[in-house]
């Protein structure tokens, strides 16, 4: 998380360092003119600035929410510009009014005093509002190149913490700094980052439609670069430079780098302090009010205004539809919305739990779905409408599925990418392929487990572990069928975790059991049994396994939850109980994994076209890291992996869990089919 939250903790630091200062100087000044009594209009001021910057962040996240995709692209592309542009701002201001802040925040107090309590609010209220502001706006728009916002946040309220210590400590002259060299240096690192900001930007604006040039790359190093390395998540999380980037993109972030970081090193010499004035004798004092009143009112104003922003920014609910939901009345209510994010509200008005689709009559393809609406409730179903036919299909539990009457709404657009539906027919030619591959596995698997028991038989221990990697491995291909085989599971391939007495457990058993006997020394006598009941539950999965349920739904959820086990347990060594393989289990769960998208590949073709290509090459790095650790006969142990091959491998697997993560909601067994 630290990649995503460095950006925010510097100009969290910066700008509270900043925001600070200012204080400090207010309060300090004051204090020295036995002005006491004003501390309170100051902390009012600062207080209204707060709960401005916090309500401007707040109108920026609803407002960016309720666009459609491609214009969130082009909203947060602007705003990342703009970002940009008070940064750099800010770093210029800074670097040149660093030595002189002193004096001109105690002249504007000066005027404050002899003006009146209110002046001295809006003096406290612009002199912090700006810096809340500015932080506010690049939080958000590094939020959004992070993907999350908890980084982010992280990062900024550490820097805010930090500049309020530091800030404190200057106030009583605990700490000194240099506060020139510290905004200058400071400065350049940000003027670094806002490059890589701005980058991000032109790339959102691309995509957005503002720019052209979106498939135009400078560079393309997504085959040669991993993209879960600690290097290329520090560099994308810290400096937005990516492996792909377009022509635009490195343009303006070269441009911005070179210019502006030649602009600030050049410097420009900071005038000297002007003496601060006396605050005049006899300043006329402040009218009382109750002291509740303004501070309450600095904090409540921002808050309604930012609410009234948002309400009026976002798009109204499809025409503020209500949709019924039922046998006799599907889609009652519907009329055709205009273009954009819409929400509709689905009553269920039957007796019936039910299914409710937004689909394209033509195509069955579906763009959005609430499942088990009960009778006399009402959910909102959200999806982004673009020019198209749409209708209302619903399913009733145990009862027939019933498709509205469809409307076509007019004006162009990106919507809702809509999911063609798989119904259990479709998935019948997958799951029979793959139950004959996983039928041929187990034929394997007998004989690979009888062959361990003969060696273990005949005390032939070294044979034996030769022969359980190659029986193991064998049962690690079949992972798509592990939840049905129920409990042959435990009697195969059980673990100690969970058992009261460990590996020495009576249940402990399946390879394992054997895998911790034959590398700690145990005596082929103490293996015999074990081995045997290994043998004997391989062959009864391999009787019992034809009359077995296995779920066709059940084909695309282990695509992606093979490679979860494997993350899990295989790259953690979890599972190692003394012989160093689990590199080998991974590539038995890779292989798996290859064979069920295999069979999975004509319904994944048509629906995302682009995914298993993708995918592919996911699968291609990772199992180029797993063979150069395959060394004849030897795997490298996990615990033996140098730091950086180590999360190269378990990059490379989340990378491709990340990709395949589509999958299950892609191929997911529809009743609108």
């Amino acid at each position: 998380m630290w990649d995503d939250a460095f950006p925010s903790f510097l100009i969290g630091l910066r700008e509270g360092l900043e925001a600070g200062l200012i204080v400090s100087i207010l309060v300090a000044t004051l204090v020295r003119a036995g002005a006491r009594n004003r501390l309170p209009q100051v902390w009012t001021g600062v207080l209204a600035a707060i709960a401005l910057a916090m309500s401007f962040g707040a109108v920026l996240t609803f407002t960016a929410a309720s666009l459609s995709e491609t214009a969130q692209e082009a909203f947060g592309g602007t705003l990342s510009v703009i970002a940009v542009a008070f940064v750099t701002a800010m770093v210029f201001w800074m670097r040149r009014s660093a030595r002189s802040l002193s004096g001109e925040i105690k002249e504007k107090v000066t005027g404050a005093l002899a003006m009146g309590s209110g002046v001295l609010v809006v003096t406290s209220f612009l002199a912090v509002g700006r810096e809340g502001l500015e932080t506010a706006l690049f939080l958000w728009t590094t939020a959004q190149a992070a993907g999350e916002s908890a980084g982010p946040l992280a990062g900024a309220g550490i820097g805010l913490v930090l500049a309020a210590g530091l800030c404190w400590g200057l106030y009583r002259r605990v700490l000194r700094i240099n506060l020139t060299k510290f905004f200058t240096c400071t400065g350049v690192v940000l003027i670094v980052i806002a490059a890589g900001v701005l980058g991000y930007g032109l790339r959102d604006l691309q995509e957005g439609g503002v720019f052209p040039g979106s498939t135009a790359y400078a560079l393309d190093l997504s085959g040669s670069v991993d993209a879960g390395s600690w290097y290329s998540t520090l560099l994308q999380g810290v400096l937005n430079i990516t492996p792909t980037m377009t022509w635009l993109q490195v343009a303006g972030y070269a441009g911005y780098l070179a210019v502006v970081m030649t602009l600030f090193v050049r410097g420009v010499r900071a005038a000297a302090p002007k003496p601060a004035a006396a605050p005049p004798a006899g300043a006329p004092a402040p009218r009382r009010r109750p002291a509740w009143v303004l501070p309450v009112a600095v904090v409540a104003v921002p808050a309604v205004v930012a609410g009234l922003v948002v309400a009026v920014a976002r798009p109204k609910p499809g025409g503020g539809q209500t949709v019924a939901v039922s046998e006799t009345e599907c889609g009652k209510g519907f009329t055709a919305p205009d273009p954009g994010r819409r929400t509709f509200r689905m009553q269920n008005t039957g007796d019936k739990t039910s299914e409710v689709y937004l689909i394209d009559p033509s195509t069955n393809a579906v763009y959005g779905e609430i499942e088990g609406l009960a009778p006399g409730t009402t959910r909102a179903l959200v999806a982004t409408v673009a020019g198209g036919t749409y209708a209302w299909r619903c399913v009733p539990s145990g009862g027939r599925a019933v498709t509205s009457r469809p409307v076509t709404v007019s004006g162009h657009g990106s919507g809702a990418k809509a999911v063609v539906p798989v119904s259990e027919s479709d998935l019948a030619a997958p799951l029979k392929a793959y139950k004959a591959y996983v039928e041929q596995g187990l034929a394997t698997l007998v004989a690979g487990t009888r062959t361990l028991d003969a060696d273990i038989e005949g005390g032939h221990l070294d044979r034996a572990r030769t022969d359980w990697l190659t029986a193991h491995l064998t049962y690690s291909s079949l992972g798509a069928a592990y939840g049905t085989f129920e409990d042959f599971d435990k009697k195969i391939n059980g673990r100690a975790d969970g058992l009261p007495g460990g590996v020495d457990d009576q249940g402990f058993a399946g390879f394992h059991r054997i895998e911790y006997g034959l590398w700690h020394g145990q005596p082929a006598a103490r293996l015999k049994a074990p081995a045997q009941a290994l043998a004997a539950a391989a062959a009864g999965l391999q009787k019992a396994f034809p009359t077995q349920d296995f779920d066709p739904g059940d084909l695309p959820l282990r695509a992606h939850e093979i490679l979860e086990n494997t993350l899990q347990f295989e790259l953690t060594a979890d599972t190692d109980e003394g012989s160093g393989t689990n590199l080998a289990t991974a590539n038995a769960n890779l292989a798996g994994t290859r064979e069920l998208l295999t069979v999975l590949t004509p319904l994944l073709t048509t629906r995302a076209p682009k995914l298993l290509p993708t995918v592919d090459a996911d699968v291609d790095r990772l199992q180029k890291l797993l063979d150069a650790e395959h060394r004849g006969t030897a795997w490298t142990p996990v615990e033996k992996l140098d730091t950086v091959t180590r999360q190269r491998v378990s990059g490379a697997t989340g990378q491709l869990l990340e990709d395949l993560a589509p999958v299950p909601d892609l191929l997911e067994i529809r009743k609108s089919a």
